[in-house]
C-alpha cells in the first residue's frame, strides 16, 4: 500500500503515478483510423469521484466532503456545471486539462451504493480502476489533514467498501479528507453512523475547505 502524507514533499503525487504504467498510445499508430483516435481519447482520460449522499438535507454533512470537494475542483477549473447522467446513476461535469479530457464525478446512488455507480463508468469508458481517484471523508484522519493511498482497505467506509467489492480489487487511488472520530462526553461517545451525517460545525467546514486547493494541485497540476 502507497501511502502519502498531506505535507509530502513529492509534488503532484497522484498526478505523477496516475497511470504510470499506461504505455503511450501515440507510436503505435502508424496509420491512424477513426478507431484509433478513440482509443487515443479514452486513454487521456481521468475520472475523480466525490463520495457523498444525494439531496440537500445531506449537503454539508461530514459524509458529504467529497461532493465538496469535487464541487470545489470544478469551479476552480472551469470545468462544465454538473449534470444527471441517468445511465451512470451520477451527476457529471467534464472538462480538459493538460490536454487529458477528465470527469469530476458524484454517485447518486446513496453512499452505501457508490459502487454502481463507478463500475457502470469504466464499463462505459473501458477504463479500468487505476484510472480512477476517490475522494471521501475518513473518520481515522485528524480534521484538516489528507491522506493519499494506493490499493488500501476501507477502513470501515462503507462507500469505499461498495467500491471495492464492485469492481473487485481495491487498486485504485483514493484522497482521505479527515473528519476525525466523535468526542466523547460524560462518557457517552456518538455512534459513527450517525456522526458522519451530522453537519460540519463552521469551524470544521473551513479546515476542510482549507485543504481543496492543496487536493487540487495533487490531482490536477
Amino acid at each position: 500500500m502507497l501511502s502519502v502524507n498531506e505535507k509530502s514533499s513529492t509534488q503532484s503525487t497522484v498526478s505523477q503515478l496516475l497511470f504510470s504504467n499506461r504505455k503511450h498510445f501515440f507510436g503505435q499508430v502508424e496509420q491512424p483510423t477513426k478507431n484509433s483516435f478513440v482509443k487515443i481519447f479514452l486513454l487521456l482520460m481521468k475520472i475523480i469521484i466525490g463520495l457523498g449522499n444525494p439531496g440537500r438535507e445531506y449537503e454539508t454533512t461530514r459524509h458529504n466532503a467529497g461532493f465538496l470537494c469535487v464541487d470545489f475542483l470544478r469551479q476552480e477549473f472551469g470545468f462544465e456545471p454538473f449534470a444527471l447522467d441517468k445511465k451512470m446513476s451520477a451527476e457529471v461535469s467534464t472538462g480538459t486539462r493538460n490536454g487529458e479530457r477528465i470527469l469530476l464525478v458524484k454517485p447518486m446512488t446513496f453512499m452505501n451504493n457508490s459502487g454502481t455507480a463507478v463500475q457502470s463508468l469504466l464499463q462505459f469508458y473501458k477504463l479500468t480502476p487505476a484510472d480512477i481517484v476517490v475522494i471521501h471523508d475518513d473518520l481515522d484522519i485528524t480534521p484538516g489533514t489528507y491522506k493519499i493511498t494506493l490499493s488500501s482497505r476501507p477502513a470501515g467506509h462503507n462507500g469505499v467498501a461498495d467500491i471495492i467489492e464492485k469492481l473487485g480489487t481495491q487498486d485504485f487511488f483514493r484522497i482521505r479528507l479527515g473528519i476525525g472520530h466523535p468526542t466523547e462526553i460524560l462518557g457517552v461517545c456518538m455512534p459513527s453512523h450517525d456522526y458522519v451525517l451530522q453537519k460540519f460545525k463552521e469551524e470544521e467546514l473551513t479546515k476542510l475547505q482549507e485543504l481543496f486547493p492543496e487536493v487540487a494541485i495533487e490531482i490536477l497540476p
